[in-house]
């Protein structure tokens, strides 16, 4: 069983929520309109859907969204909150997700993972992540994935230890602690997460594999993608060592 499996539930979800802002999303919002080239009536997956932030909006402007997400908590709540817009909410790892519970082969017009859940898998793992996102596009089909775990942005930077207090004006904040370990030989960091709010504390382990963008580029081309650009900012500017994350746009070839 995968880390992530067991990760996603109780002060994590909370801390995550919390932690992101409405201008962040109309940013997003904005930068998914510009490069995945959809209009009203178009099938979009979104990839690790979390509580909709994306998805939501998203179907109110008139796209006909799927989104996947392993969280219960997540999915559940999105499914009463979406009521009767085009949004279909499917459970489960997306690796495993056959076909039909995606809503068949090729039955997408573009497909985007945000929110930097585009570091959970070792290199085998992320080229089958990437062939099966491609198997779900129609052939041109664009994809947009977004990481702050990439190697020339977060190398440079590398923090062993920070913490920080999430939560909104009038809530319980939630203290957010977090130890990394760096792996060289496998390119991963194991970040030993800490939540604390109201006398309750609550642990986790996320597990995050750095790649180079030169790595990721030969895997997209392997899993079928051509990389059409690498944005190191929202607003478009191309990605340079030390951006803090990377924005990549593919389509499928």
């Amino acid at each position: 069983m995968a880390w992530y499996h067991t990760f996603f539930n109780g002060l994590q979800q909370d801390a995550w929520k919390a932690a992101q802002t409405d201008e962040r999303t109309q940013l997003d919002l904005e930068l998914l309109v510009e490069t995945l080239e959809f209009g009203p009536g178009d099938r979009l997956l979104d990839i690790f859907c979390g509580y909709g932030r994306h998805a939501l909006p998203l179907a109110r402007m008139g796209a006909r969204v799927t989104g996947v997400d392993i969280s219960a908590e997540y999915v559940s709540s999105l499914r009463t909150e979406a009521g009767k817009l085009p949004l279909t909410v499917v459970q489960g790892d997306f690796l495993q997700l056959t076909d039909e519970e995606l809503g068949g082969e090729q039955a997408f017009d573009a497909a985007y993972c945000l929110g930097n859940s585009f570091s959970f898998f070792p290199r085998p793992d992320m080229v089958a992540f990437l062939t099966r996102i491609a198997s779900c596009l129609k052939p041109g089909g664009r994809f947009l994935a977004h990481t702050e775990m990439i190697a020339e942005s977060v190398l440079p930077d590398y923090q062993e230890r920070n913490w920080q207090p999430v939560g909104g004006a009038g809530e319980e904040p939630i203290l957010f602690l977090v130890e990394n370990e760096y792996d060289p030989l496998e390119s991963r960091i194991d970040a030993h997460l800490t939540y604390v709010r109201a006398g309750v504390t609550q642990t986790r382990l996320a597990r995050h594999y750095v790649f180079t963008l030169a790595e990721l580029g030969r895997m997209f081309n392997e899993a079928g993608f051509e990389i059409l650009a690498c944005y190191g900012t929202m607003e478009g500017d191309t990605y340079a060592l030390g951006d803090e994350a990377v924005w990549i746009i593919a389509a499928k070839m």
